[in-house]
């Protein structure tokens, strides 16, 4: 800087002076925690980079009874004691009647589908997470909803900055202009210059009264909270949500899947001539996959007169056949759907042309040329109606092609009236919606928001009897959208179908499920109803089942009766669902069409006229009974219906029988089949046979080759339709029913080789069928977790299928999750699978069988296991209780050293294989307290001791209970789920391991579940934390919790995304272990972790990836509701009296901001020092953070500034809008956990962005921390140095002589605009709400220096924080949420790990040369003076 250019006061400072007074300083205090954590190399006890050892939570609030009284302050001592409850919440159902099978037999099946789709959810809940930040974020809209109600603010500025632009002469308003700039605040600044015009001041009377000092400070004091709002950060904007790693949100409840849908309503159907009923059909029809892809919706919109001629053939229709309106549901909306329509007619003598005839030529306009015609027709038909009435004969179809609707009416515009917000949404339901447009495929095609149509159909072509597959009609609708489309130079039947076409309303009255139950709402069970259509997607349907469905369809195809000899033309076939053998046996389960009864027990497919190979479009929908069994089959019996009436000659001639057996080895038969017909009727016990067996005495058509083709879909959540699920399920249910011997097709399971049968059953889960797995993933789930709490007992064995059962639920849950990744939330949580443990897991429960006919009841005993055997767990599993990691793996046979070579051990070792014992099995209440209590970690248990107590404890608890029936009596082992996942977790390998480790979410939330929902149970949800949980649980939750942080740290590199779920995972894994275990505990798994990722930091290349990793564990954990509790609050700190060095005093290393003689309680409540650390662990490891990020020799790259300022706003914001901490003295003790943040601010004062006007004071405010070079003089007097720093001289007599020593120049790395405001907000919160008599009281003891420092930092928060008129305000926005490329490109580097050797190539630049290639240097021969960067760095 020139001299002339120089400000007054800077000629008057000696700045080798002021030189020397920081090097005084800088000696001083050098050993600070937050000025000089690596300075000189002095070695720290404790360094912040180190995690002390907390203190142990539960032993504190034992010993140190809260003294307040109840009230606000007295809960930040304690959880409150409802704050974890287990909810049964009864399930939602949308029908009036349950939909399960009426009481009865149920085979096993159908059994567990009902318990699956009607027991309650279970729901484990804290009650109070609604509070914390991972479901109650700080949002934009939040902000602004705390803002509502604020009075609106009139600045001076801005109304002298209008008066400004109004004024026209340009010198009056340069010389305006120019005086502003010096008072911008004043009234008078804008009429200084204009006396006369302006108005006088309010005369203030008090002014020359003597008032005492104390009276005015009070005053003062009361004038300045006059008005003030209480929540500073309410007016400050929202975290930055790009942070918000700890969002979550709770899974949606499992429901029944829906896609697009769309409403029709067939209006009127009318013809030019009346001579007979017409019946229509409606169906969807996917071109480009040639698939059918909804059931058939049959509508009758005859007059009464017309029904009237059928009423000899039908009983009086129910009110569900009568409908005349369906939804559609479209899971994967297409361009190329159709609805196609079908007409039918009763069967009369003469082919479809000769039928199709009349309707083509004739009107109804010419009555006078055609009536005699007509008449005929008409009583014609009445005799075919009398006579042929509950046949029918295929009449004509057309098609409407849906995506021309949604073209000619165009969509719906958004609601206007609809608020920013709600169209917005939640991060986590903007990222939904996104998923599920991109799964059903939304940006090609919606049937959401169209325009309703109401469209007239007049053209129908008639159906031809050699043309009517399914293939046939996807040739004509190809052909439909050609221009010049052969089917429009048909003559077409003239006919006028008015059909009404509309997105579904929000909740649709009278609708009818597919099982015809009444959904809800349903007013009036008398009111004509609307029919939901079952919908056959065109792909497969990735969702789990949550209600009973067990429907079956048949769709009959062609017949060929060549060679059948006879008169066998006009063929229809009958179909009757069968219970036995006996015809009396036939269900009356076949759907009813319409105007007809709601079932049947037979139906007949359309008759096409004098052809002796027939094909068929017919559609039977079935209801499957609850008790299928070997015996059940569909049966086809063919005739000849007779449409001459002739006497002697019957109406029906059977001229063939085939058959389905439904049941084989215990799979329901589906698919296509080609059948032979027999000539005769089948002979007995034929229904447990196929058709294919070649019976003696029988007849077959064509020599028994297949003449008949058919097929059958069933659409069931009880029968899964896979090989694998199947063979899982049946040997499941023989096993549960004991039923031995059993046949399953090619093998006879007996009690010797179940237990490898179902072993390789469980494994065979792998191959299943992705949709069948997800669809029964709860039962499937159920299953296995109860496989593994209660291992089956066979031939009096236990069968251990701890391993099998785990390995599967790994490889099951990583199967979907990898393929069904657009299902995820951003942290990798499958929600199908979250929704399923949430709300659907519970642990099992014993329950009662009934015995066997003519067997009597048993009873025998259920053993809780609660530990090994002596060949179970191995005596190296027992670690000493002193260390915080525990051994967990059983090749570990000599105590650790250390817990870094017990965690090395741990890591380095694959145990021996511990599933197939009874360990860690249960405990129970009343069993031995040595079994439930764990010993401290800091206690001093003997490692003998443990190991010598555990080998041979088979049973701690055994209770009575009725058995089902078996032979020779099975105890039932009953295992606790959690214990056995971590011991399973621990001890696996190769690539079950891999599975788990990708979806560590599942497990760990499993086990969260499984322990609050024991806890309930065993009613100890309010036991002691310690006695909770045994203590070997407790060791291998701390092996497994070191398993993970060691895969974190060694994988980083390796495979990002994977780490990063594996540390969220583990970080809301901790979280969730606050609110059920003993929190000193969990305390030590965090700083296990920490231990972990330090030792990876010393040889990593990258340390910045792992920094941010444990970032954004810290904030997860931090995002407890109970955060501050958790922190001790009220506690009173003071130095630790531990003798061990690792917990030495930090308070020797001096402090930044005491003089030796300041109390150090006080001391250490605005230091990171041990006590500090230790009592407010949380608290304490995010300041530690913090002030890590900002040590001036820290390499932080921007994004490590950006996620620790955020993880501090978003705690202080979380705590700015929470009731809880309302009350003043209340919010000085959450205030008290931040005090330390006061002085990591000073010492990044030189770090932070200027915020000043001119850049001269940030300049001075530089001055203090950085070093000018050496000065001239080599010592200086105490009283000239305090002198300079603006303080009075204390000690006058007493002139202090010291040397300097010289301090090399220092570089900082620069905090941006938007994150040196944030850390200023903080600073100001911290100091708004802490208690003031503290404050006075540490501001009462500081140096003159630090009193001048913490003055800067107020000056530059005024600065940051001032109003500065409409203009500036602009300018700082822009300069503050302006994404720089400048930062991009830093944040490049730091993801893609090349911010390692730039910063590595820098740092070798600056030791070559001794101020580094510093621009800002001007060189005076041997003193260098630095100069303020004035170009301000965008954040």
């Amino acid at each position: 800087m020139a001299a002339p250019e120089r400000r007054a006061f800077a000629h008057r400072i000696n700045r080798t002076v002021a030189a020397e007074v920081r090097k005084q300083v800088s000696r001083e205090y050098g050993n600070s925690p937050q000025l000089s954590k690596k300075r000189g190399g002095i070695p720290q006890s404790v360094p912040l980079t180190e995690v002390v050892e907390p203190v142990d939570f539960e032993e504190y609030l034992s010993s140190h009874l809260p003294d307040a009284e109840p009230g606000p302050l007295r809960d930040l001592v304690e959880f409150p004691g409802d704050d974890l409850e287990v909810i049964h919440e009864p399930r939602d159902c949308r029908t009036l009647e349950p939909g399960v099978p009426e009481d009865g037999k149920q085979d096993a099946r159908v059994r567990d589908a009902v318990q699956v789709y009607t027991e309650n959810w279970v729901i484990v809940q804290r009650k109070y997470q609604r509070l914390s930040t991972m479901y109650n974020a700080i949002t934009p809209e939040k902000q602004r909803e705390r803002q509502k109600g604020l009075p609106r603010q009139v600045f001076e500025l801005d109304e002298v900055a209008e008066e400004r632009n109004s004024q026209g002469d340009a010198d009056d308003l340069k010389r305006c202009s120019a005086s502003l700039d010096d008072t911008p605040r004043g009234s008078w600044a804008s009429s200084i210059f204009d006396l006369k015009n302006s108005a006088a001041d309010f005369l203030l009377r008090s002014l020359l009264v003597r008032t005492a000092i104390e009276e005015t400070d009070r005053t003062n004091e009361e004038l300045r909270k006059k008005n003030r709002h209480s929540e500073i950060l309410a007016l400050y904007p929202s975290p930055d949500e790009d942070e918000a790693v700890e969002r979550s949100s709770i899974p949606e409840v499992p429901k029944e899947h829906f896609g697009q849908r769309i409403l029709v309503k067939c209006l009127s159907l009318k013809f030019e001539i009346e001579i007979e009923p017409i019946f229509g059909s409606l169906a969807l029809y996917d071109v480009k996959e040639k698939k059918k892809i909804s059931e058939n919706f049959y509508f009758d919109l005859n007059s009464e007169h017309m029904k009237s001629l059928l009423r000899a053939h039908s009983a009086h229709p129910a009110i569900s056949t009568l409908a005349r309106s369906a939804v559609f549901s479209l899971t994967h909306p297409s361009p190329d759907v159709f609805l196609v329509i079908k007409l039918e007619k009763v069967l009369q003598q003469g082919d479809i042309s000769e039928c199709c005839e009349p309707y083509m030529v004739m009107k109804e306009t010419d009555t006078l040329k055609n009536k005699e015609k007509l008449e005929k027709l008409r009583v014609a038909g009445e005799q075919f109606c009398n006579r042929l009435g509950r046949y029918r004969m295929p009449f004509a179809w057309t098609a409407i092609h849906l995506m021309n609707i949604i073209n000619s009416t165009g969509l719906l515009e958004r609601d206007a009236s609809e608020p920013e917000s709600d169209r917005r949404g939640t991060w986590n339901e903007r990222k939904r919606k996104a998923y599920e447009r991109m799964s059903v495929g939304e940006e090609v095609c919606s049937f959401n928001n169209f325009r309703p149509a109401t469209l007239t159909v007049t053209n129908f072509f008639k159906q031809e009897g050699d043309r009517l597959s399914d293939e046939d009609l996807y040739k004509f609708l190809v052909d439909m959208r050609r221009p010049s489309s052969v089917l429009r130079r048909l003559r077409p039947v003239t006919a006028q179908l008015k059909i009404d076409i509309s997105p579904v309303p929000e909740n649709p009255h009278y609708c009818l499920s597919p099982e015809l139950l009444h959904v809800q709402p349903y007013p009036d069970l008398r009111v004509r109803p609307t029919k939901e259509i079952l919908e056959f997607p065109v792909r497969e349907v990735y969702t789990p089942h949550t209600t009973y469905r067990n429907l079956l369809y048949v769709y009959p195809q062609n017949l060929n009766f060549s060679s059948r000899q006879g008169s066998v033309r006009n063929i229809a076939v009958k179909l009757q669902f069968m219970a036995g053998e006996d015809p009396s046996q036939a269900m009356p389960v076949i759907f009813g069409k319409s105007s007809c009864s709601e079932f049947a027990k037979e139906a007949y497919t359309a008759v096409v006229y004098h052809n002796k190979s027939p094909e068929f479009c017919e559609e039977f929908k079935l209801k499957i009974p609850a008790n299928l069994t070997d015996n059940h089959h569909l049966l086809f019996t063919f005739y000849h219906i007779s449409c001459q009436q002739k006497q002697n000659t019957p109406l029906e001639t059977p001229v063939g029988y085939t058959w389905i057996p439904l049941m084989q080895h215990g799979r329901l038969r589906t698919g296509q089949f080609c059948l032979p017909v027999s000539v005769d009727k089948p002979p007995p016990s034929y229904s447990v046979l196929t058709p294919d067996v070649q019976l003696p005495g029988m007849k077959w058509v064509d020599n028994h080759k297949g003449v008949f083709n058919v097929e059958v879909l069933a659409v069931s959540s009880v029968h899964t339709q896979d090989p694998f699920l199947d063979k899982f399920f049946t040997l499941i249910h023989v096993l549960e029913e004991y039923t031995f011997p059993f046949r399953l097709k090619d093998v006879i399971l007996t009690e010797n080789n179940m237990e490898s049968e179902l072993k390789s059953s469980v494994g065979n889960l792998r191959v299943a069928s992705l949709e069948s797995l997800v669809a029964f993933s709860h039962q499937i789930l159920n299953k296995l977790i109860q496989l593994i709490v209660y291992p089956p007992v066979i031939a009096g064995q236990i069968v251990n299928l701890g391993r099998a059962a785990f390995e599967a639920i790994a490889v099951m849950v990583n199967q979907i999750h990898k393929s069904l990744e657009n299902s995820q939330d951003q942290h990798g949580r499958n929600h199908l699978l979250a929704s399923y443990i949430f709300y659907v897991f519970r642990l099992p429960v014993a329950e009662l069988s009934l015995p066997e006919p003519g067997m009597p009841p048993q009873t025998g005993p259920i053993q809780y296991a609660t530990l090994s055997r002596t060949t179970g767990r191995p005596v190296s599993l027992n670690l000493s209780r002193s260390k915080s990691i525990s051994n967990s793996n059983p090749d570990l046979t000599t105590t650790p050293n250390s817990p870094d070579e017990e965690v090395q051990k741990i890591m380095g070792s694959k145990g021996i294989d511990r599933s197939h014992s009874w360990v860690n099995s249960a405990y129970a209440p009343g069993g031995p307290k040595s079994v439930l209590r764990r010993n401290h970690p800091n206690s001093s248990t003997d490692l003998k001791q443990a190991a010598e107590r555990a080998p041979n404890r088979i049973s701690s608890y055994l209770e009575g209970s009725t058995f089902p029936p078996a032979i020779p009596m099975r105890p039932t082992t009953r295992k606790l789920l959690h214990e056995e996942l971590a011991l399973q977790w621990v001890v696996s390998t190769s690539s079950v391991r891999e599975a788990a480790l990708h979806q560590a979410w599942f497990f760990f939330q499993l086990m969260v579940k499984s322990m609050a929902h024991h806890l309930f149970l065993c009613d100890k949800l309010e036991a002691p934390r310690k006695l909770r949980f045994p203590g070997r649980f407790v060791d291998d939750i701390s092996a497994l919790v070191c398993t993970i942080s060691a895969e974190i740290a060694s994988r980083c590199q390796k495979d990002v995304e994977l780490v990063e779920r594996l540390n969220s995972s583990l970080a809301f894994f901790l979280n969730d272990l606050l609110s059920l275990m003993d929190r000193g505990f969990v305390f030590l798994l965090l700083r296990s972790y920490y231990k972990q990722i330090n030792n990876r930091l010393l040889t990593t290349q990258n340390p910045n990836t792992l920094i941010g990793l444990r970032m954004d564990l810290i904030r997860i954990t931090c995002s407890h509701e109970h955060y501050v509790t958790l922190n001790l609050p009220c506690s009173g700190l003071s130095p630790p009296a531990s003798p061990s060095p690792s917990v030495s005093s930090a308070t020797s290393q001096g402090s930044a901001f005491s003089s030796h003689t300041q109390d150090q309680r006080v001391a250490n409540m605005f230091e990171l020092s041990v006590a500090f650390r230790q009592q407010h662990f949380l608290a304490g490891l995010v300041l530690m953070e913090l002030a890590l990020i900002l040590d001036p020799d820290a390499e932080g790259a921007f994004f490590l500034h950006k996620k620790a300022i955020s993880t501090l706003h978003n705690l202080l914001c979380s705590h700015d809008s929470d009731n809880r901490y309302m009350d003043r003295a209340v919010r000085a003790h959450v205030a008290q956990l931040y005090l330390p943040l006061i002085g990591i601010t000073m010492d990044a004062l030189p770090q932070l962005y200027d915020f000043t006007e001119t850049h001269n004071q940030r300049g001075r405010l530089a001055s203090v921390m950085v070093d000018d070079g050496e000065g001239d003089g080599s010592t200086i007097s105490q009283s000239v140095a305090m002198a300079i720093a603006g303080s009075p001289l204390p000690h006058a007599h007493r002139s202090t002589v010291f040397q300097m020593p010289s301090v090399p120049p220092r570089q900082y790395s620069m905090l941006s605009a938007e994150g040196s405001r944030n850390l200023l907000v903080c600073f100001l919160w911290v100091l708004k709400n802490a208690d003031e008599a503290v404050l006075h009281r540490w501001l009462a003891d500081l140096s003159a220096l630090h009193v001048n420092r913490l003055l800067d930092l107020l000056y530059l928060c005024v600065s940051c924080f001032e109003y500065k008129g409409k203009k500036a305000f602009e300018r700082i926005n822009s300069l503050t949420f302006k994404k720089s490329l400048d930062m991009k490109a830093r944040l490049e580097e730091a993801i893609l790990g090349t911010i390692g050797a730039r910063q590595e190539m820098v740092r070798r630049s600056r030791e070559r040369t001794p101020f580094g290639n510093q621009e800002n240097v001007r060189w005076r021969k041997n003193i260098a003076h630095w100069r303020q960067n004035s170009d301000k760095i965008q954040g």
